[in-house]
């Protein structure tokens, strides 16, 4: 019997596209033999991997973190996606998500990319993502990935249902004065879906997009031409007000903002990142 050596192992999963549990095991079945191993997985592995690489994986978690660093706190948040719900809540499921964060937390990863090269127990996250299909029968990826830093880090992870993983998670990065608010600011995160936090934050070509809008819409609706600029600048105060966290109402307490919020306890919002389960690319 041949020696299964980690370069066999290598060139085998570089010639087939099977994990490394499937090529120890087809090498370990045919004695050492390549070929043979090859034919095994070929029979046992890559066609079922294959399916399930087909089918769309849009349920999961979200595992989150806050650690202390020596700026203050960073935070992190990591989707891992199945394609049940059956799975996603699951024990063994959850705390490979956990795992997944830990990986990533100990290489300081700060995007997806890094997150799936960062070393994991034998291997990569990305090896071990591969081999973690076959363990749960169905096709597992790692989905978003944030990353904040500031003095002070927030996380709120929300539940669909109590039998759920965190479906939602809000972070949102403060300063010192800040953090008295900062959990309020998170709920609001996750409950309101801002996607920027300032105004200024808002890319040019999509203000100009619905400025085109507005303009249209009330040429349409028969405004006089006149008045139509003002018409068109309140209607984008409105764009910022829905889309904006520091403009959006305090679903708490409407009569104020969330920037209301932080002015009264004299601090300031960094940074924010939502995290929502199946709202990234497809895959």
């Amino acid at each position: 019997m041949a020696k299964i050596t980690a370069a066999l192992i290598k060139q085998v999963r570089e010639d087939t596209g099977a994990g490394m549990m499937d090529v120890k095991k087809a090498l370990t079945e045919a004695e050492g033999d390549v070929a043979r191993a090859k034919e095994i997985i070929r029979a046992k592995g890559i066609q079922a991997a294959g399916k399930r690489e087909g089918r769309k994986a849009q349920e999961g978690t979200i595992a989150s973190t806050v650690v202390d660093s020596a700026n203050g706190q960073v935070g992190y948040a990591a989707e891992l996606n199945s394609e049940t719900d059956f799975v996603a809540k699951t024990p063994k499921f959850v705390e490979f998500a956990d795992g997944i964060l830990a990986d990533a937390v100990k290489a300081d990863a700060d995007s997806v990319e890094a997150v799936l090269a960062a070393p994991a127990e034998d291997g990569t996250v990305k090896e071990a993502i591969e081999e973690a299909a076959a363990l749960f029968g169905e096709h597992v990826k790692l989905g978003q990935f944030a990353k904040l830093e500031g003095p002070h880090v927030e996380i709120y992870a929300h539940k669909k249902s109590a039998e759920m993983p965190p479906s939602i998670v809000a972070m949102i990065a403060t300063d010192e004065a800040g953090a008295s608010v900062a959990h309020e600011a998170a709920l609001q995160i996750s409950a309101m879906g801002a996607q920027w936090l300032t105004r200024e934050d808002v890319p040019a070509d999509i203000v100009e997009s619905e400025r085109r809008v507005a303009t249209e819409k009330s040429l349409a609706e028969g405004k006089p031409e006149k008045i139509v600029p003002k018409i068109v600048e309140g209607r984008l105060n409105a764009f910022f007000k829905e889309n904006v966290l520091l403009e959006q109402q305090f679903v708490k307490d409407p009569s104020k903002t969330v920037g209301d919020l932080f002015k009264q306890v004299g601090g300031q919002a960094l940074a924010f990142a939502r995290v929502e389960v199946g709202k990234g690319e497809e895959a």
